[in-house]
Order: structure tokens, then C-alpha cells, then sequence
């Protein structure tokens, strides 16, 4: 019975993944819509980086955190929609030659390579306007407070104290030696904030007090971490067909990964026990928080 019951969680689970994928395909589509004016190549660049690919695992992350507190789904999805922009924004400009230089992305070409350097310069700052004008949209919520708590959260979590930060931090790994924590602080700014976005903002979503936010914070921090080691791992022992990017590049250019300085079995057992240690976050919550669960299961078993 538990086999049978583990095979049809895990299709209700890709059935979701699938449905907020869809989604967020929509969202694009309708937002990126061509125009006839000398702007068509940067919004068809916007469209090639943005719609179809990608695990949508930030928006599914906002959707599931937004289950907890019985957030209108559309408002979820818009909500969604922003962190994706976001991340979108993130690759694209990862992508160039300045930063990783990768040719493939999603499996298709990187939007510089599809088009050129300055169009997708442009194109990851469109996305990062994006993001900001969907938050503060009285559609994504009816309370200005909700959505300025929202902007300053994902800002916050966007810049030199998130996601840009750690973004340098690995741009100074090619060239310096890091310890163990240095690189944990890396992943935690360069992925991990972005993640703890996607359930704090469920918690603005659904007006939840910060003394409240605990919980989810934590679980927020173990399956950024997870995720990234299972990243590493991919890195390693993953199919580039599956993947859609290339791989062994960290290990090519001589960074320090959590495979590096742990080894494939700790790696993995580290990763299987932060995963146990974010579904443990969730104890004060019943069957509302059985999606994070299953997100939690699925950062470390993916194969993509």
C-alpha cells in the first residue's frame, strides 16, 4: 500500500509542477506580448528566455506557501510570476560571456547567443522591472501594505545582500580558495534568498505575523541548501540532456563546491538530511503544507 500510495503522490506532484509551469507560461504570454515596433527583438528575446523549460520550482515554492494561509491562487500565481522574472533575469545575465559564458540554457540557446549581448542585457533588466511592476500591481493584492512589504522583501532578497551578492561571492571563487562556510554563505545569498523569498512572501500573502515566520524561514534555508547541494551533484553525475546546460563547469574552472570539500556521500547524506530537517519545520501544520513536503523530497531527487 505505501508503494501505491508514494506512486500516486508523486503523480499528484507532477501534475502540480506541471499546472504552475503552464501557468507561468501563460502569465508570460500575455505579458510579453510582440510588438510591431523596433522593441519586437527585445520582447522576443524576453519570450525565448522565459517561456517553456525551467522547474518553475520558485513559483511552486509561492504557491505552495501560499496554500498554507488559503491565498487566492491567481494572486499566488502573480506572485509567481514575479520570483520567476527574477530568476529569469538572474540567468540571462549569468549566461554572458562576463559572468559563466554558457552557450545552452533550458535547452535551447542562451538568449545572447540567440540574439546578442546588448539585447540580452536588456532583456534581464526588463525582467528585473518586471518582477517589481507586477508586485506592485493592486491585482497581485488589494492591500498597498501587502504589496510594498512584498517589493522591499524581494528587493532585499534580490541584491548585493541576495542574489547579486552571491553572485560576486562566485565570480571571486574562480580566483580565491573557499572554506567550507564561505561557500554555504555563497549559496545562501546567490540561491538561497531567492528561496527564502518565495515562503516569506506566502507569509505576506497571508498576513502572517513575522514572530509567525520561523518555521517557514527554516524550512527556507535547509531546502536552499539542499538544493544546491543537489545541484553540485548534478554538476557531477548529471545528464547534460536532461540538465540543458552544460556541465562540470564549477569542477572545470577549480571552485569549491559542496561536493568538493565534502565528497559525493556526504554530499548526499548532508543534502538527505537537510531535506528531513525542512519537513520538520512543518510540524506545526497538517495536510495545507503537504506540497512543501513533497517540494522538500523532490530539491534532492530531481534529475534536472
Amino acid at each position: 500500500m505505501r508503494v501505491a500510495d508514494d506512486e500516486t503522490s508523486a503523480r499528484s506532484f507532477q501534475t502540480k509542477l506541471g499546472q504552475v509551469a503552464a501557468a507561468i507560461d501563460h502569465h508570460f504570454d500575455a505579458l510579453l506580448a510582440l510588438p510591431d515596433d523596433p522593441r519586437r527583438g527585445l520582447i522576443a528575446a524576453m519570450r525565448h528566455a522565459a517561456i517553456g523549460g525551467g522547474k518553475r520550482l520558485r513559483p511552486l515554492l509561492v504557491v505552495a506557501a501560499c496554500d498554507l494561509f488559503h491565498v487566492d491562487p491567481e494572486r499566488a500565481m502573480r506572485v509567481g510570476t514575479a520570483i520567476e522574472a527574477i530568476h529569469v533575469y538572474s540567468l540571462i545575465h549569468d549566461d554572458l560571456p562576463c559572468m559563466d559564458d554558457d552557450d545552452m540554457r533550458r535547452g535551447k540557446p542562451t538568449v545572447h547567443k540567440a540574439f546578442d549581448e546588448a539585447t540580452a542585457v536588456l532583456a534581464g533588466d526588463s525582467f528585473h522591472a518586471l518582477a517589481f511592476e507586477i508586485l506592485a500591481s493592486e491585482k497581485t493584492h488589494p492591500d498597498p501594505y501587502v504589496r510594498s512589504e512584498l517589493v522591499f522583501e524581494l528587493a532585499r532578497a534580490s541584491g548585493h545582500g541576495g542574489m547579486a551578492g552571491g553572485q560576486m561571492m562566485d565570480l571571486a571563487a574562480e580566483i580565491e580558495t573557499f572554506d567550507l562556510p564561505t561557500v554555504t554563505r555563497l549559496q545562501q545569498l546567490k540561491t538561497g534568498a531567492l528561496i527564502g523569498f518565495c515562503l516569506e512572501a506566502g507569509a505576506i500573502m497571508g498576513k502572517l505575523p513575522i514572530e509567525g515566520r520561523t518555521p517557514l524561514r527554516g524550512y527556507a534555508r535547509d531546502i536552499g541548501l539542499a538544493f544546491q547541494i543537489a545541484d553540485d551533484i548534478l554538476d557531477i553525475e548529471g545528464d547534460e540532456a536532461l540538465t540543458g546546460k552544460a556541465l562540470h563547469k564549477d569542477e572545470n574552472a577549480g571552485k569549491q563546491t559542496f561536493v568538493a570539500l565534502m565528497g559525493l556521500d556526504r554530499a548526499r547524506e548532508q543534502a538527505s538530511a537537510l531535506v528531513e530537517q525542512a519537513i520538520g519545520h512543518l510540524g506545526g501544520f497538517g495536510v495545507e503544507a503537504d506540497l512543501l513536503r513533497q517540494i522538500a523530497h523532490y530539491v534532492v531527487e530531481r534529475d534536472r
